[in-house]
């Protein structure tokens, strides 16, 4: 991560510290011990003002040492509170858990995985108040593990997390950097807590729909560590896959299609190689680097349907007994 240099702890040095909002950051967090440590380790060094910001830790029932972890950070930090959602396996019910707690007018979502700089709060909610947003994601770079160069995290380095594409073509933000107003989440509710994936787009959608704008804030920046194998990258995309099938379930009136989700043959075809071309660095990799790139991408489609595949399978089963 490059540091900036800022004024008063803000970019622009125009906004009086005694206007800016109460902000409560909400992180949930599962079976990740290291992942939290460092993401706390950047969200109690920021410069927003100590008594203008809480962090709202979610442990969504952990089995390993996260909770000892947060909870430490919660004793040792005044403004760190430390939550337990274990009612519901779900990143949005923990995130929702946190909702119910928060204090804030602005509300900050960050994953247990992100790492911002000591400016990141205060930059992103100075583009948040000058822009007069609802609803506001940040920019995400990704970074390399130490020593990693694998094809899969090389792959995952290049296709990375495009937060303007995803608000002005596919209409939402991701949860692990999403900054909210508190009165949009009174008004169009909260997350949707049953889906495994997709709770994200379900949530921008509603925000996008009730005639507000998506804004996009590139000047406040985040980062997110690669995975660095094949097998982290297809098991996300068996999860979102998940997702897709549940989207179509529980919001039929927004996401239902003809054709059942599980029977779409989409994902099982063979990836255009215009659209694996179409990532950063793709002239610098070698002819055998290509080609892995195109067999991965074409590996997270068949993964996407399996996923689909999965859930339907398990609500079929559910539904008979």
């Amino acid at each position: 991560m490059n540091g900036h240099s800022t004024r008063d702890g803000r970019r622009g040095g125009d906004v009086d510290a005694s206007e800016w909002p109460r902000v409560s950051v909400i992180v949930p967090v599962y079976n990740d011990p290291a992942g939290l440590r460092d993401t706390l380790d950047s969200l109690t060094g920021q410069t927003y003002p100590t008594d203008g910001h809480e962090i709202l830790v979610v442990d969504n029932d952990s089995t390993d040492e996260t909770p000892a972890v947060a909870r430490e950070f919660a004793d040792d930090h005044d403004h760190v509170t430390f939550l337990i959602e274990d009612e519901r396996q779900s990143s949005y019910a923990a995130r929702n858990r946190g909702i119910a707690h928060a204090s804030g007018d602005v509300l900050a979502f960050v994953d247990a995985d992100m790492l911002v700089e000591a400016e990141w709060l205060a930059d992103a909610v100075h583009a948040f108040e000058r822009n007069d947003a609802d609803y506001m994601g940040c920019d995400v770079e990704m970074i390399p593990s130490e020593g990693g160069d694998s094809l899969a995290e090389r792959y995952n380095f290049q296709t990375g997390f495009p937060i303007d594409h995803f608000i002005e073509d596919l209409g939402f933000a991701p949860t692990c950097c999403l900054l909210v107003r508190r009165s949009v989440i009174d008004d169009v509710g909260p997350f949707d807590s049953r889906l495994i994936s997709g709770g994200d787009r379900e949530f921008g959608h509603r925000v996008r729909d009730s005639g507000r704008e998506l804004q996009f804030a590139p000047d406040a920046t985040m980062y997110h560590p690669t995975r660095s194998t094949a097998g982290a990258i297809l098991r996300k995309s068996r999860r979102v896959g998940r997702g897709v099938y549940q989207l179509r379930v529980f919001h039929p009136e927004r996401y239902d299609s003809k054709l059942p989700v599980a029977l779409n043959p989409m994902p099982y075809l063979p990836p255009r190689p215009e659209r694996v071309r179409n990532v950063d660095g793709w002239s610098d990799l070698s002819r055998r680097e290509k080609a892995g790139s195109y067999v991965l991408s074409y590996a997270r489609g068949v993964c996407n349907g399996v996923g689909r595949l999965e859930e339907t399978l398990r609500r079929r089963v559910s539904a008979s007994r």
